[in-house]
């Protein structure tokens, strides 16, 4: 199934983090973003990457086009360095397809743009560039062919935020004051599947998850699935480190595929 990666924008909210390149390349534990996410849906068996560029899209190439598989993986250097057998691979088996999708272009201008790269995909993923998550994608792309609608995307807790949810009486009086963390509320967490009839739903000009949604919403088209497991953006500094943080512990908990979580099986939160 091939992936649809949103890793065009601007990323303003993080250029403190590292002006000189577009937010999916901001390193975690010296790799990409993007690559950590790229890497997620590969384990599940999803190795098809449509890149829809933007800001700063030749830095993305670049890295792509020099990536070294040495250097990513353990191997066995011979004949004075003149052979290298290499004991793992990262990106052998991708297929990268890397597409203008615009400058300023939003997410559902940027979707309509690499329109042609999907035809005759019934099915396919999408996700930002900015956001990890240990989700398990089998399980919810399994319950999403089982239902005949357009698209849906994981919803999870905004656990990454600092603020209060505050409920206003009589215009100014509050009745109620609480940590957005521990409040009920949902938050769109940007790991979306489509049917190619959402393309149906997106005209000109329009961002994905506004008018397009809203007609969706009207239609019973779009569900979400719950998931209170890990998920953590990438928006701030703070976030940032936080993800350095969890890195550095040696047990990241997005790495599904490390040594530690590739035979662990989570269980789904939702009916196959």
């Amino acid at each position: 199934m091939k992936v649809v990666l949103f890793a065009g924008g601007l990323g303003l909210r993080i250029q403190e983090a590292a002006p000189s390149i577009p937010k999916p390349m901001v390193p975690i534990a010296n790799r990409p973003i993007l690559l950590h996410i790229m890497k997620y849906y590969a384990h599940h068996g999803h190795e098809d990457f449509i890149l829809c560029l933007g800001h700063k899209g030749e830095v993305i190439k670049e890295f792509f086009l020099n990536y070294n598989e040495a250097l990513a993986n353990d191997f066995v250097l011979s004949r004075g360095g003149r052979e290298i057998e290499l004991l793992g691979s990262d990106i052998d088996e991708w297929r990268i397809t890397f597409a203008n999708s615009g400058l300023h272009s939003n997410v559902g201008q940027r979707l309509r743009a690499i329109r042609n790269h999907l035809d005759g995909e019934d099915l396919f993923l999408a996700t930002y560039g900015d956001a990890v998550t240990d989700a398990p994608l089998a399980q919810m792309i399994a319950d999403f062919r089982e239902r005949d609608k357009t698209a849906a995307f994981l919803s999870v807790r905004p656990t990454s935020y600092s603020f209060h949810t505050v409920q206003i009486a009589d215009g100014q009086l509050v009745s109620a004051i609480e940590d957005v963390t521990r409040a009920d509320m949902w938050i769109n967490g940007g790991f979306f599947i489509f049917r190619s009839s959402i393309f149906d739903y997106i005209e000109e000009g329009e961002e994905l998850v506004e008018a397009p949604f809203r007609r969706l919403i009207a239609e019973d088209e779009l569900i979400a699935y719950p998931y209170e497991g890990f998920w953590a953006p990438m928006d701030t500094l703070k976030d940032k480190h936080n993800l350095e943080a969890l890195a550095a512990s040696g047990h990241p908990p997005w790495e599904v595929w490390g040594e530690r979580n590739g035979d662990v099986k989570l269980e789904s939160p939702w009916p196959c």
